[in-house]
C-alpha cells in the first residue's frame, strides 16, 4: 500500500497485521513484554478461565441431573469424567485466549514500529480533556498506537461503564487524538451518518442556538456547534479547504476540538485493529487533516486582549498529554506584523471564558420517547393483562 505514515513520508507498512508469526520474535516479545507488565496478565487468565468454569459448570449441573436420571448406576463413573473434559476444555480455552492476546499485542506493537509510532497495550483513565473521558467508571483505554511527529497523534479503543450491578452498561468507542498547536474554541462535529433514530449518537446533547449553518454541502455531513459569540471564529477556522477536507476523509467520525486537542469518535467500532484496511483508511483520513492544521495555528481570541494576565485559557502545558508531544516547527523567519501570532499586538495563545466549554442541554427529545413507550407498555398492560 503506498498510504503515507500521517503527516509523514513514511510509507504505510501492514505487513505485521497479516504475515506469519515468527515464532522466535514471538516468544521475544513475549517475554518482554511479560517482563515490563504490557503484556496480558496471569490474573487475567486465571479470572477468564474462573468465568468459563463457571458458566461450565452451572451447565454441566444441569445437564448430570438429566444424565443421571437416564444413566443410573453408570451415571457415578460417567460424570466425574465429563466433568475432567469440562475443565481441561476451560483451561484449554484460557489458554487459548492468553495466545490470541499476546499474538494481537505483537503484531499491533510490530505494526506500530514499522510506521515509526509506539504500542501501548492499555492505559486506566486516560486523562484527556475530550467529552468521552469523564464518563461513567472503569474507564480504560486499550491498544494504544501513537506517533509523535509532526505531531502527537494517538489511535486507541476505549470503554467505560455506567451504572452498576444488574443496571450496569458498558460502552465501546474508538478514538484518534490530535494535539494542536494552540488553545481552540470548544467545538462540535456531530457527524449526520452515524446517528440513529432518535438523532444523535454522541453522549453529550447541545444548546440549539449553538449551531451554526456553514456553506455548501457541509451540513449534509455535520452537525457543527460553536460556543455562541464564536461564529466568526468558526468561520476563521472552518474555511471551504478544511470543510471539504473533513466532508471526503472524516464523515464517518464524530469529531471535537477541546483545548488543544482534536478528538474523531467512531462509536461501538475498533479504531486500534487487525485489519490493514481500516488503517490505511484511517492513515488516509488523518493525513488529510494534519494537512491543513497548521493554519489554525495562527487563530488568536482576540477577547484575550484585554484579559488579566492568567486568564488565557488552557494552555498547551496545563493539558495532561501521555506523552510529551512533538511539533512541526516549519516556516521562515519574518518581521512580526500586526495580527500576527508573534506580534506584540496579538493576544497570547488561549480560549477566553466563554469559548472553552459548549454550554449542554439536557435530551429532553430521548426522555420523552422512552417516557411515551413506558407509558403506552403501562397502558397495553392494564388494558389486555387481565
Amino acid at each position: 500500500m503506498s498510504t503515507p505514515h500521517p503527516g509523514t513520508s513514511v510509507p504505510f507498512d501492514a505487513r505485521a497485521l497479516t504475515e506469519p508469526v515468527d515464532r522466535a520474535r514471538f516468544a521475544a516479545w513475549s517475554r518482554e513484554a511479560r517482563a515490563s507488565g504490557q503484556g496480558p496478565r496471569v490474573g487475567q487468565i486465571v479470572l477468564f478461565i474462573v468465568i468459563i468454569l463457571f458458566i461450565a459448570v452451572i451447565g454441566f449441573g444441569v445437564f448430570g441431573v438429566v444424565l443421571t436420571a437416564a444413566l443410573g448406576s453408570s451415571g457415578g463413573v460417567v460424570l466425574p469424567l465429563l466433568l475432567l473434559v469440562v475443565i481441561g476444555l476451560a483451561v484449554w480455552a484460557g489458554i487459548a485466549w492468553w495466545h490470541r492476546q499476546l499474538v494481537r499485542g505483537y503484531r499491533l506493537a510490530g505494526f506500530a514500529n514499522a510506521n515509526a509510532m509506539t504500542y501501548l497495550p492499555e492505559l486506566k483513565d486516560p486523562q484527556l480533556p475530550g467529552m468521552l473521558f469523564d464518563l461513567g467508571h472503569s474507564r480504560v483505554a486499550t491498544d494504544l498506537v501513537r506517533g509523535s511527529a509532526p505531531r502527537f497523534v494517538e489511535f486507541a479503543n476505549f470503554r467505560f461503564t455506567t451504572g452498576s450491578g444488574k443496571e450496569s452498561q458498558t460502552h465501546d468507542w474508538g478514538y484518534i487524538a490530535i494535539r494542536l498547536d494552540v488553545p481552540l474554541p470548544n467545538i462540535v462535529l456531530d457527524a449526520q451518518a452515524n446517528n440513529g433514530f432518535f438523532g444523535s449518537n454522541l453522549p453529550a446533547s447541545y444548546a440549539a442556538h449553538q449551531r451554526l449553518s456553514l456553506e455548501g454541502d457541509f451540513d449534509k455531513y455535520f452537525a457543527l456547534y460553536c460556543p455562541a459569540g464564536y461564529e466568526r471564529d468558526a468561520l476563521y477556522l472552518f474555511t471551504p479547504d478544511i470543510m471539504a477536507r473533513f466532508m471526503d476523509s472524516a464523515s464517518a467520525f464524530d469529531v471535537e476540538i477541546v483545548d488543544d486537542w482534536l478528538f474523531l469518535y467512531a462509536q461501538n467500532r475498533k479504531v486500534s485493529t487487525l485489519d490493514p484496511a481500516v488503517w490505511a483508511q484511517m492513515f488516509g483520513a488523518v493525513g488529510a487533516v494534519l494537512t491543513k492544521l497548521q493554519q489554525w495555528a495562527r487563530w488568536r481570541d482576540e477577547r484575550l486582549r484585554a484579559a488579566a494576565p492568567g486568564d488565557a485559557g488552557t494552555s498547551a502545558a496545563s493539558v495532561p498529554a501521555p506523552v510529551a508531544p512533538a511539533f512541526f516547527a516549519g516556516g521562515a523567519f519574518a518581521a512580526p506584523t500586526p495580527g500576527d501570532p508573534a506580534s506584540p499586538w496579538s493576544p497570547p495563545p488561549g480560549v477566553a471564558p466563554g469559548g472553552r466549554r459548549l454550554k449542554r442541554s439536557f435530551p429532553w427529545v430521548s426522555v420523552l420517547v422512552f417516557a411515551a413507550v413506558a407509558v403506552g407498555w403501562f397502558a397495553f398492560r392494564l388494558v389486555f393483562g387481565h
